[in-house]
């Protein structure tokens, strides 16, 4: 069974400004080692984060949320959490994991997220974590 996978909006973010291990992760959901799922909340966050930080115009907004929807999974959020006091955007990844019956949730949220170790058996680990248990399809 494929691992399902909900990506944190710094995975998506690292991934496009940077490359790196966050990259290496997104590879494996488009090469279809993982389901790669996320949530409308996670994309507009993320559309957000690449115009303000990146100066994405709104065509390569457009451009880089399509390619992504290619090969990540869209959920619809059926509970809304409160897990990360004061910090909704984090609710944000648990809800899509959660929503996806997920298996992990990657992030570089080494404050808040990466701390809870796990939340209903979904396990919360780092980008290299990730890439040490998913090789390589």
């Amino acid at each position: 069974m494929v691992p399902v996978v909900a990506f944190d909006t710094n995975i998506f973010f690292s991934a496009i400004g940077w490359k790196g291990r966050p990259f290496a992760c997104l590879e494996r959901a488009r090469l279809g080692a993982v389901d790669g799922v996320t949530s409308q909340a996670i994309l507009n966050e993320l559309a957000e984060k690449l115009r303000e930080k990146l100066a994405f115009s709104e065509e390569q907004i457009a451009d880089t949320l399509a390619d992504l929807l290619g090969y990540m999974r869209v959920v619809t959020i059926t509970e809304q959490l409160m897990i990360v006091a004061g910090y909704p955007d984090d609710d944000r990844i648990v809800e899509c994991a959660v929503a996806a019956d997920a298996t992990y949730i990657v992030t570089g949220d080494r404050r808040h997220l990466l701390p809870l170790g796990s939340f209903r058996g979904i396990e919360i680990i780092s980008a290299a974590a990730f890439l040490a248990l998913v090789p390589e399809p």
